[in-house]
């Protein structure tokens, strides 16, 4: 438990620390309205230009063949096997938001799904009709009152805001089972993840092509898919505003 509260404190500093340190600053009245801040916007669509490359020569046909040879109950039960091994780090995060009972639901989904989901596989948590219990540190952030920043997109993530982007490097350090001396998904977990975001490249293969390659700017495209899914995530966004269908998250493309 020490050695996991020194990691979190030192994630903790740094992550103040880009934010602090940020030079760009919005003006209050367009951060107020919502609108888009993307200073780097110029660097953002070069690395826009760089992920598009990678998605079309390597992960967009890798899902294609990933989707096609594992049956369909294989890709969703790889995909809740991934999910579930979040859920102690979502746990973390609940508390850090000083949300006792999401943390609760996110154990209990994962305790369900532990030991009656076959290791995870399965999702009787939800069959059960227990409550999702989803979050990550740039929520935290966003409850403890950091702002948005400045739009950016990573490489190899994608579309994020350098609060997300924290929130994604800290999230390496929030996760119990990482401290376990003798963990059984230590060696799995990245490797799941990037087999669900196969999965979930394969699976919602023709909705990504028309953003990334069928729209008459794939960079804006994403960008605003992005931040009004995030914002409506956070409870930013009015739950009328127009959604797009698939959710386009930092998970890579």
């Amino acid at each position: 438990m020490i050695v996991m509260l020194n990691r979190t404190v030192t994630a903790l500093v740094l992550s103040t620390a880009v934010l602090t340190s940020a030079c760009a600053t919005q003006d209050p009245v367009a951060r107020g309205n919502g609108e888009i801040f993307d200073p780097y916007e110029n660097t953002n669509r070069s690395i826009h230009q760089f992920n598009k490359g990678l998605d079309k020569y390597a992960f967009r046909p890798a899902s294609k063949g990933y989707v096609t040879i594992v049956p369909p109950d294989m890709v969703v039960a790889f995909g809740n096997f991934a999910e579930n091994l979040s859920k102690p780090g979502d746990a973390v995060n609940f508390l850090l938001q000083g949300n006792i009972k999401g943390a609760g639901q996110a154990l209990a989904r994962f305790a369900v799904n532990t030991v009656f989901g076959i290791g995870g596989l399965g999702d009787p948590a939800t069959d059960f009709k227990m409550a999702e219990a989803r979050t990550d540190f740039g929520e935290t952030l966003h409850k403890w009152g950091a702002g948005e920043g400045a739009y950016v997109e990573l490489p190899g993530f994608g579309p994020s805001t350098t609060r997300d982007a924290v929130g994604i490097f800290v999230d390496f350090f929030t996760n119990p089972l990482d401290l376990l001396d003798h963990n059984p998904a230590e060696d799995i977990n990245i490797p799941a993840k990037v087999v669900d975001q196969l999965g979930n490249r394969g699976t919602y293969s023709d909705t990504i092509d028309s953003i990334l390659y069928e729209s008459a700017d794939s960079y804006a495209q994403s960008r605003q898919i992005y931040l009004q899914n995030r914002r409506f995530e956070l409870g930013q966004e009015d739950a009328t505003a127009e959604i797009d269908p698939f959710e386009l998250d930092t998970g890579g493309f």
